[in-house]
């Protein structure tokens, strides 16, 4: 077979196994997207084609979302929520990270890894020990029961991850900074804080989306529908009984969605440095 026959197929071959899997990546967003703005008659016609509108396109969902519903307080609720951890997150991994890093001898790796293994341990196996410090704190029923929860798991792999990338800075920038005249917290904050941006960046994106994302733990200690995060929030007050209203759930992921796309697109570069950057000794 001649040499261009066979670039081309590879070529062609490479080009539609990427197109495959744009397709399985974006075909969940797009289906989100039609069904958001598709009128119940629309939606509920199974005569209709479903990957299309029927009829014009509608903004009744989105209005019984933020007329029929509690959902601004579940967007304020998660942005509060989500805030909080990430703050509680940076303050706690970036000083164990930092500490770990630099510690001699395989004693740090070690702790490291016994820190990332409490990352592994499923949701299922704590949310029951965990009932008992949230009551005995009186926090049952409240969206700060998940501010003093979620950072169990955020703290475990941010700390693991900020290790690896504090060891990729020379050792010899923060010694240059304390024979300046530094103290070695003022070396950790003027150097290596400013160093580890791409990785803080990621920290940040990482532990907001994994708080927004999370249902098991919102589902075990909130009941009140003021007190919800969105993801619990959409999933439980509407859908009631064996009546989905799939506009509206559309509707609310999209919106919840959307910030998270932007901030990742935005900061891809960064963030993909952040992920790596601890990779490279």
């Amino acid at each position: 077979m001649p040499r261009a026959v066979v670039n081309v197929l590879r070529e062609t071959a490479f080009y539609a196994a990427v197109a495959f899997f744009v397709i399985l990546a974006g075909f969940p967003f797009y289906w989100m997207v039609i069904t958001s703005f598709k009128s119940n008659a629309d939606l509920y016609n199974v005569a209709n084609i479903p990957f299309w509108f029927n009829e014009p396109p509608t903004l009744e969902h989105f209005r019984y979302l933020f007329e029929q519903t509690l959902f601004t307080r579940w967007l304020l609720n998660s942005l509060v929520i989500g805030l909080c951890v990430v703050v509680i997150t940076l303050v706690t991994a970036l000083p164990a990270a930092y500490s770990l890093a630099r510690m001699t001898g395989r004693n740090g790796e070690a702790l490291g890894i016994g820190i990332f293994l409490t990352y592994l341990v499923p949701p299922t196996l704590l949310f029951l020990p965990l009932s008992r410090v949230v009551a005995d704190l009186g926090l049952q029923n409240s969206m700060w029961s998940l501010v003093l929860v979620y950072p169990t798991f955020t703290i475990p792999f941010c700390t693991w991850l900020l290790m690896g990338f504090f060891k990729a800075i020379p050792r010899e920038i923060e010694e240059a900074a304390i024979v300046d005249g530094c103290s070695l917290f003022g070396a950790f904050i003027k150097m290596a804080i400013p160093l580890s941006l791409p990785a803080i960046l990621t920290v940040v994106i990482f532990t907001f989306t994994l708080t927004l994302q999370e249902f098991v733990y919102a589902l075990t200690f909130i009941s009140s529908s003021d007190q919800k995060p969105i993801t619990l929030g959409v999933a439980t007050d509407l859908i009631r009984g064996d009546i989905f209203y799939w506009g509206e759930i559309m509707a609310g992921a999209l919106i919840a969605s959307i910030p998270v796309a932007i901030a990742y697109n935005f900061f891809l570069d960064r963030f993909i440095a952040g992920i790596t950057g601890g990779a490279v000794k």
